[in-house]
């Protein structure tokens, strides 16, 4: 049996590498036992999750959303400033250095915090067009939409058509076939061996050894394609923009630019979707003639690299709020609202154990408006605005905690994004609630029902 590896990207765009490999029939078996935890599939309600949260929590103030917007002006104004009239001071007719190296090595360590800084402080203003397209910046549609397609322009973000199709990713979260960001991988589409029972289970809480070791020669990164994986995040947002990438491959192939040659948008919808188009393409125009007229370099390091900063953030704090081995993905005949609202993760970004994480923590969360310490609550209502949404969470948590439900995860951190990617390799073709097999073909979870039969009539081991 050969199992030869055909599919070509990952959860960023990146190629991972390819190669064949065989299992010879006759081998010895040796069953492994994988650590794997029960999950207990929620019968929770949205009406149970919503009735928990204290009503003043659903209430949306624009003057008070607009503070936010404010902060992320000043933040990027200040910057601005202190790149063009401090960075400039470090060098010879100012203060001494003992190599002339060392003034350059200044000027490029100051820009490259400003462009780190102006990036994260990109996600906060992303975040902020993010709450107008669901409605949750202001009780006006009118002010959510203007302020929404003029802050997402600035980041050449198609607001329109963005806020359509998302919505179709809230409404069926984690589902299978309906679902739009990072779909995971299903067992044929690796080209593996279909499922052989006698080699492994369902669940993947065991796989023989050699099967383990055949896996792995298709499906493990190399170091370099590790580091290709964080570096592609730069990009993975236009990538899937433009072509559709990592979706459910029931959706177009071309999505937000084309609304003439896609499904996810009506007729009625076109106008809203090529006024995006347009902004976009004045964005394009705006920078070409800045580049023409103050050159590569200024922009880039003015703008370009903190726009490509915010992009990476975007997409990692994105894949990890909804991907980890211990999130679920649902058939159609097991989707609900919320079981699709609870299989997303809240996670600390930037965060960790150390007095030093906290700061970082801190100082993340305050300029992207805490886009993924709350992402359950965002899940269960998207109109909670975000200034409500750490008491919404105080109370669905503990909520939670009664049935025996934790979604915090790690922090968002680049040794995350790498875990995740690498422990998330793809999903079995059958089963009713289906986890994430790593490239050994192990599962971290099963699921178990609190009534009625689980994935398969395998025993949990």
């Amino acid at each position: 049996m050969s199992v030869t590896q055909t599919k070509t990207t990952t959860t960023t765009g990146v190629r991972r590498r390819s190669g064949s490999i065989k299992i010879s029939a006759k081998s010895p078996m040796l069953n492994e036992i994988a650590k794997v935890d029960k999950y207990v599939v929620p019968e929770l309600t949205i009406s149970d999750l919503l009735k928990v949260i204290p009503p003043h929590c659903f209430e949306r103030n624009g003057w008070r959303s607009a503070l936010y917007l404010l902060q992320d002006i000043v933040v990027l104004a200040g910057l601005l400033y202190a790149a063009f009239n401090w960075i400039p001071l470090i060098n010879p007719d100012n203060f001494y250095l003992p190599h002339p190296i060392l003034y350059t090595a200044g000027r490029f360590s100051a820009w490259a915090a400003y462009d780190f800084v102006a990036g994260v402080t990109g996600v906060g203003l992303f975040y902020v067009g993010h709450e107008c397209g669901h409605g949750a910046f202001a009780t006006s549609k009118l002010a959510n939409d203007i302020v929404g397609f003029f802050v997402h322009s600035f980041i050449a973000l198609p607001y329109f058509s963005w806020k359509i199709s998302h919505r179709a990713h809230h409404n069926n979260t984690s589902h299978l076939y309906k679902d739009q960001p990072h779909a995971p991988y299903l067992r044929h589409e690796w080209n593996l061996p279909t499922l052989n029972l006698g080699r492994e289970n369902l669940e993947g809480s065991w796989v023989s050894s050699e099967l383990q070791e055949a896996y792995s020669e298709v499906l493990e990164f190399t170091p370099f394609g590790s580091l290709l994986t964080l570096i592609s995040q730069a990009y993975g947002w236009w990538w899937c923009l433009l072509f559709n990438a990592e979706s459910e491959q029931n959706y177009p192939k071309v999505k937000k630019w084309f609304p003439f040659r896609d499904t996810m948008f009506t007729a009625k919808q076109h106008p809203e979707v090529l006024l995006s188009q347009a902004a976009n393409l004045a964005w394009v125009a705006v920078v070409g003639w800045s580049i023409n007229a103050f050159g590569l370099l200024p922009v880039f390091r003015t703008f370009l690299a903190p726009w490509l900063i915010y992009h990476h953030y975007l997409v990692l704090i994105s894949f990890l709020n909804h991907s980890d081995p211990k999130l679920p993905h649902w058939e159609t005949s097991e989707f609900t609202f919320a079981r699709g609202a609870l299989s997303t993760f809240d996670r600390d970004f930037m965060g960790g154990d150390s007095t030093f994480a906290k700061v970082t923590n801190w100082f993340a969360a305050t300029l992207s408006h805490s886009f993924c310490e709350v992402h359950v609550v965002h899940h269960v209502c998207s109109k909670i605005p975000h200034y409500h949404a750490y008491e919404a969470k105080r109370h669905v948590d503990a909520l939670l905690k009664q049935h025996g439900i934790n979604l915090q995860g790690n922090p968002v951190t680049w040794a995350e994004g790498i875990r995740v990617a690498t422990e998330c390799k793809f999903i079995e073709d059958e089963g009713a609630v289906r986890f994430y097999k790593n490239a050994k073909g192990q599962a971290t979870c099963v699921p178990v029902f609190a009534s009625g039969p689980s994935n398969s009539d395998t025993p949990v081991s």
